[in-house]
């Protein structure tokens, strides 16, 4: 397996890299640490200081300076990644410019597997647009991309996961990617599906027939997701894993999000499309 990781040193870097514990990576594994240095733009960012202070003499940020401290930092993450994952094969890398640019570059030139990466950054621009970076990265990337946070549990047991589940081709490669997985203890998967239930009630109260006809598509619908789950859980289960199906009417990023909260989930698996 290729892993491509982008670190920053942030909070939100260093909770992604102590959350690969629990993301069923295999013992042995490539994986290169990127740190992008992202030199300043005095003219377009004057409130904020640079990280460091360094600067040219003619005003500039040191480019050799600023790239020495993410050579720095992607050592010092290459170092607690080989910590955490003693079998890996970990090398550091650190460039200047725009970082999430040069992840997708760089991501272009290795073809990982999976690119990591935190919620949120360090820089000026991330602390005002949270999370731009990483959203560009999994927008854009053309391989699957993990937005890790700090692991939310420590009792030993094992993963809980959602799977968002519609029978696209999407959702099934979410399916295989958790599949593939060597999940420590317990793996415990639940598939979501969420439907909008399209119900006026104002139109059902002078028109019943329509009512009707929707009741009888959400069942098909329901029936359907039954039907086409069923492939998913063979999988799931040849992988040692228990799973369930939950079928709930709503918006499914904010029922996707909820089930998340009630189930304490370790980890969100969604495909990259979707019906």
């Amino acid at each position: 397996m290729k892993i491509l990781i982008a670190y920053d040193g942030s909070r939100s870097a260093d909770g992604a890299l102590e959350d690969l514990r629990f993301a069923g990576f295999p013992k042995k594994a490539d994986a290169l640490v990127l740190t992008v240095a992202e030199l300043w733009l005095p003219h377009l960012i004057e409130s904020v200081e640079p990280p460091s202070g360094n600067r040219s003499e003619n005003g500039h940020p040191d480019s050799s300076k600023v790239l020495g401290e993410a050579a720095t930092l992607s050592n010092h993450a290459k170092k607690k990644l080989k910590a955490l994952f003693p079998d890996w094969e970990v090398s550091s890398r650190a460039l200047v410019g725009s970082p999430a640019l040069e992840i997708l570059t760089v991501a272009e030139e290795m073809r990982p597997d999976i690119i990591v990466l935190g919620s949120q950054g360090r820089t000026a621009v991330g602390r005002v647009l949270l999370g731009s970076i990483s959203q560009k990265v999994l927008a854009e990337a053309k391989c699957s991309v993990r937005i890790g946070r700090a692991p939310v549990r420590e009792d030993g047991n094992g993963p809980v996961i959602i799977i968002g589940f519609d029978g696209s081709p999407g959702s099934s490669h979410a399916v295989d990617a958790v599949a593939r997985r060597h999940w420590e203890g317990a793996c415990e998967i639940h598939l979501v599906t969420a439907s909008d239930a399209l119900v006026p009630s104002a139109i059902g109260r002078f028109i019943p027939p329509i009512v009707k006809w929707v009741e009888e598509e959400v069942k098909t619908e329901r029936e359907s997701i039954r039907r086409l789950a069923e492939g998913a859980f063979h999988k799931l289960e040849n992988a040692g894993c228990a799973v369930d199906l939950s079928v709930r009417n709503g918006n499914p990023k904010q029922v996707i999000v909820e089930e998340a909260e009630k189930l304490r989930a370790d980890c969100i698996f969604l495909g990259a499309n979707s019906y």
